[in-house]
């Protein structure tokens, strides 16, 4: 098994999650400060201090998923997680390659945007729709297989897809050409 660090936080990335952060704790803060205290009103407080450990739970949720690194053996791809791996099968794979506009113009279709990590499903009209496990869109890598792609971003691209042609033999370079 060979183990590949994730790409280090995108500024962008740095950006997003201290100011996501700040704003969703401040949002719990908030709203901790506006529940009624010695009320009538029954479980108004319990509902109220309930309600303000939401944007922490989300906090935490997003902290859970972000991307610490990528293990290759033969036959699967593990992404690591904080608390477990993500494993992702390698066959079938029939391309692999670093391109670091490969995340532009993407939307988000079910998933993460960037605090702590770019992860989930995405489209764009390079790739159509994929799955992005992603700390740094600029040291992407390409996973083309049938009916799926996956984009990664390891510290070293060009060492992990060298590796990765170890693991695959025959495994295409580059974008498919267009017909």
């Amino acid at each position: 098994m060979q183990r590949f660090d994730a790409s280090p936080w995108a500024t962008s990335l740095k950006v997003v999650s201290t100011l996501g952060t700040l704003v969703i704790a401040g949002a719990g803060v908030a709203l901790l400060r506006s529940v009624p205290r010695e009320t009538r009103v029954p479980f108004a407080e319990t509902f109220g201090t309930l309600l303000s450990a939401v944007p922490l739970l989300v906090l935490f949720g997003a902290l859970l998923f972000v991307v610490k690194g990528y293990e290759l053996e033969a036959g699967v791809l593990r992404v690591r997680r904080l608390l477990w791996s993500t494993p992702v099968p390698l066959d079938g794979l029939e391309r692999a390659w670093h391109d670091p506009s490969a995340m532009r113009r993407s939307i988000r279709l079910f998933g993460n945007g960037g605090l702590y990590s770019i992860t989930g499903l995405f489209r764009n009209p390079a790739l159509g729709r994929y799955r992005a496990f992603v700390t740094d869109p600029a040291r992407a890598v390409v996973l083309r297989f049938p009916a799926r792609v996956v984009v990664l971003s390891p510290a070293s691209p060009d060492a992990f897809v060298a590796h990765l042609r170890t693991l695959v033999p025959g495994l295409g370079d580059g974008p498919p050409a267009l017909a």
